[in-house]
C-alpha cells in the first residue's frame, strides 16, 4: 500500500484524503513516531497521545495563517510531520545537530509560532496574537493546544482571565487531557478533570454524541448540530461546562481525543463561534504502543533510544547526578524529620521519587507551578520546616522574583536543587541551564554551590540543608557523574586539587568544569608554566581565600558552564577590581545567546569550553602580562 505520509506536504493535503487514508496516515505516523524516538530518543508517549488530535486540527484550520500554539511543545512531532518535516523524522535528524529541533521552532516552519518549551504559557501567547489579529481587523484564529499538565500553571489562568474579558475575539482553547505531565498531574483542577473522565455516565453520553455527529446530514449546518449534541448529551449528565462557561469561554467536550471525526466535529463548531472557545480532548498518552501506555511512571513521556519490540534501553546509561541526589536525600530525610521536599510536575525527572515513596506526607507536587512552589516552601520554612525544592536550572529561571523577595528577603531556610544545569545539549535552547548562577548572585544572602563530582553533591547538599537563615542553592549537571576527584588541600572552603612549583596561573574550574580545569594545569606544565587548580565548591558567598590566593599569581582563569555576564568570573574580576590589584582575570563560560541544540560535547567546542582552548588563551595572555606588574 501507498504510503499517505509521503504524499503529505502540508496542512491542505490533509482535506484531500478520505476517511480510510486519514486512518492509514494515523498508523504511519505512529510507526514513525516509534522508529524515530526508538533511534534517537524524545518525547514518544506525549506524541502518540495527539496524533487524531494534530490530523484534526490541521484539517479544520488553516495553518499558518489561523494561528497553532503548542503548550508544552514537546508535543508538536506530529505537527512538524504534518507541515513537511516528515523526511527529516525518517532521515534520524530529530533533535540532532543541524536537524530537528525537539521543540516548535520559527527558524524551521512558518507553522510553528511559538517554541513552547516551558509550559503553561501558550495562553498568554493566543491571547496577545487574538489581539493583534482585532487590532488589525484579522479575522484568522488562534487555536493554543495546552496539555500535559500544563493548565495547572498559574499563568494558563492569568491568561484565561483575559481572554475571558473579552468574548469577540477568535481564540479555541483545545485542552489535550490526558491526566498527566510526566506523571499523573495532581491538583483540584486535575482532580475535578478526572471525576469527568472517569464518570460512569460518561461513556454512554459521549456514545450518544458520536452518533449524532455521524448519522447527523452532512450539511454546513452539521457543525451546529454537533454543537447542540455535545450540549444535550453532557448538560445535565456531567455540566463541566460550568468550570469555563462561568468565566465566559465556551465549552465543548469531554470529546475521545482519538476519534478523530468526532474532533473534527467539535473543532468546526469551535471555529464558527465569534469568541472563545474550549474544547476538551480526553486522550491517553502512549496511545497506539501497549509498551508506552502500560508505562506506570512516565508512560514514556522523554525516552532516551530503546529496543521498540520490547520498549527497553538499548544501552544502560552510567549512573546520573540525579541518581546521586536520589540517594542522599532519602539519607537526609532519615536522620532530620524537618526535611521535607517539593517538585513542579517532576518527581521521577528531578529524583524525588525515592524520597516519596519512603515519606509519602513529606514530599508535595505542585504541578507546573514553580512561582507557587517556591513561595510555598518560604511559607512551609517559616513554619519550623526545611524544604529541598527540586526544579530543572531552567525551570527556576520563572521563579526568580518568588526566590528573591519571597525566601531571601524573609531569610528563611530553603534548598534549592538545580538539576540539568550548565549546558544540556540536545533540549535546546531554552532547557540549557545557563543562567542560574547569575540571577542567584544578585540575591541578597544566598548561598550557592556547584559540586564537581558525586562525593561533593552529597557533602554539598548536607551543607546546604545546614543553612536555616537564607535559601541555598545546589546546582548540577545533565548527565553521567564524573569519577570523583579528590583535593589535595582545602584553604577556607575551597579545594585545592593541583599546585605546581612557584605557579604563575591560577585556574579557578566551577562544578563540573573542575576537571577541565586540572587538563588545562597539565597542558600549561607541558608549556613551561606552572598553575595552581581551585574549586570554590561555595561560589555564593566567595571566600575570601579566593582572592587571597589570586593575588599570588600573575593570572587567572576562570571556567564555568554559565553565561558570562554575571557569572562567577566575572564576580571575582569586580572582587578583584575592588581589592585594587592590577591582574588580568580571563573568563571562559558560555556566551550569553540562545544556543542550538547539539551534543553538550559539540556545543562546548563550539564556544571554546576545551582544555586545549583555554590553555592556549591562557600562555597567549602571560605573553602580555608581564611579571611584577601586580600591587
Amino acid at each position: 500500500m501507498a504510503s499517505v505520509l509521503s504524499s503529505v506536504s502540508g496542512p491542505a493535503d490533509l482535506r484531500r484524503l478520505d476517511d480510510q487514508a486519514l486512518t492509514q496516515l494515523a498508523a504511519e505516523v505512529r510507526e514513525l513516531l516509534i522508529e524515530s524516538v526508538a533511534a534517537n530518543g524524545g518525547h514518544l508517549g506525549p506524541n502518540l497521545g495527539v496524533v487524531e488530535l494534530t490530523i484534526a486540527l490541521h484539517r479544520v484550520f488553516d495553518s499558518p495563517n489561523d494561528k497553532i500554539v503548542w503548550d508544552t511543545g514537546h508535543q508538536s512531532y506530529v505537527h512538524k510531520m504534518l507541515t513537511g518535516r516528515a523526511d527529516q523524522f525518517a532521515q534520524g535528524r530529530l533533535r540532532k545537530e543541524g536537524g530537528l529541533s525537539g521543540y516548535p521552532s520559527h527558524a524551521e516552519s512558518p507553522h510553528d509560532w511559538v517554541e513552547n518549551s516551558h509550559a503553561s504559557t501558550s495562553l498568554s501567547y493566543a491571547d496577545g496574537l487574538a489581539r493583534a489579529n482585532a487590532v488589525q481587523g484579522k479575522d484568522d484564529h488562534v487555536v493554543a493546544v495546552i496539555g500535559d499538565g500544563a493548565l495547572t500553571g498559574g499563568m494558563a489562568w492569568e491568561a484565561i482571565n483575559n481572554i475571558c474579558a473579552d468574548n469577540s475575539r477568535r481564540v479555541v482553547i483545545v485542552v489535550n487531557d490526558n491526566g498527566r505531565s510526566y506523571t499523573p498531574t495532581v491538583g483540584g483542577l486535575a482532580n475535578r478533570l478526572t471525576q469527568i473522565r472517569t464518570n460512569p455516565r460518561y461513556e454512554p453520553a459521549l456514545s450518544a454524541v458520536r452518533e449524532r455527529m455521524t448519522t447527523g446530514p452532512k450539511v454546513a449546518g452539521v457543525a451546529y448540530e454537533a454543537l447542540h449534541a455535545i450540549k444535550k448529551g453532557f448538560k445535565d449528565v456531567l455540566a463541566p461546562q460550568g468550570m469555563f462557561e462561568d468565566l465566559g469561554i465556551k465549552y465543548l467536550g469531554p470529546i475521545d481525543g482519538h476519534d478523530r471525526r468526532a474532533l473534527e466535529q467539535a473543532l468546526t463548531a469551535a471555529r464558527h463561534f465569534g469568541g472563545p472557545v474550549l474544547v476538551h480532548a480526553i486522550t491517553t498518552k502512549g496511545h497506539g504502543y501497549d509498551i508506552a501506555v502500560a508505562n506506570e511512571n512516565d508512560q514514556m513521556h522523554q525516552s532516551h533510544p530503546f529496543d521498540r519490540l520490547t520498549g527497553e534501553a538499548v544501552s544502560i546509561a552510567p549512573a546520573g547526578w540525579t541518581s546521586v541526589f536520589r540517594d542522599e536525600i532519602v539519607r537526609i530525610a532519615d536522620d532530620r524529620s524537618d526535611i521535607v521536599g517539593i517538585t513542579a510536575a517532576m518527581l521521577y525527572p528531578t529524583g524525588l521519587d525515592a524520597f516519596a515513596d519512603k515519606f509519602p506526607d513529606r514530599v508535595l507536587d505542585v504541578g507546573i507551578a514553580e512561582q507557587h512552589a517556591v513561595t510555598s516552601a518560604a511559607g512551609m520554612a517559616m513554619g519550623g520546616l526545611h524544604p529541598v525544592v527540586a526544579v530543572y536550572a531552567t525551570f527556576l529561571n520563572r521563579a526568580f522574583d518568588q526566590v528573591l523577595m519571597d525566601v531571601a528577603l524573609h531569610r528563611q531556610g530553603v534548598t534549592f536543587v538545580l538539576d540539568r544545569a550548565g549546558v544540556t545539549g540536545d533540549d535546546g535552547a531554552s532547557h540549557n541551564g545557563m543562567w542560574d548562577m547569575s540571577l542567584m548572585q544578585i540575591v541578597p544572602g544566598l548561598h550557592l554551590a556547584a559540586p564537581r563530582d558525586g562525593s561533593r553533591l552529597r557533602e554539598l547538599l548536607r551543607e546546604a540543608v545546614e543553612i536555616d537563615d537564607a535559601p541555598s542553592v545546589v546546582r548540577f549537571a545533565k548527565g553521567a557523574v564524573p569519577a570523583d576527584l579528590d583535593a589535595i588541600d582545602r584553604i577556607g572552603t575551597m579545594d585545592v586539587l593541583h599546585r605546581g612549583d612557584d605557579p604563575e596561573v591560577l585556574v579557578v574550574g566551577v562544578g563540573t568544569m573542575a576537571a577541565m580545569a586540572v587538563d588545562v594545569a597539565r597542558l600549561l606544565e607541558d608549556a613551561g608554566v606552572a598553575s595552581t587548580v581551585v574549586d570554590p565548591r561555595w561560589i555564593k558567598p566567595l571566600d575570601p581565600a579566593l582572592l587571597d590566593l589570586a593575588a599570588e599569581h600573575r593570572l587567572v582563569v576562570t571556567i564555568e558552564d554559565n553565561g558570562r555576564q554575571g557569572g562567577v568570573g566575572s564576580t571575582i574580576l569586580n572582587e578583584i577590581s575592588d581589592r585594587g590589584l592590577v591582574m588580568p582575570v580571563r573568563i571562559h563560560a558560555v556566551a550569553q545567546e540562545f544556543l542550538d541544540h547539539a551534543k553538550r560535547d559539540v556545543i562546548l567546542d563550539r564556544l571554546g569550553l576545551t582544555p586545549d582552548a583555554i590553555a592556549s588563551d591562557a600562555l597567549d595572555r602571560l605573553k602580555e602580562c608581564p611579571e611584577g606588574d601586580r600591587r
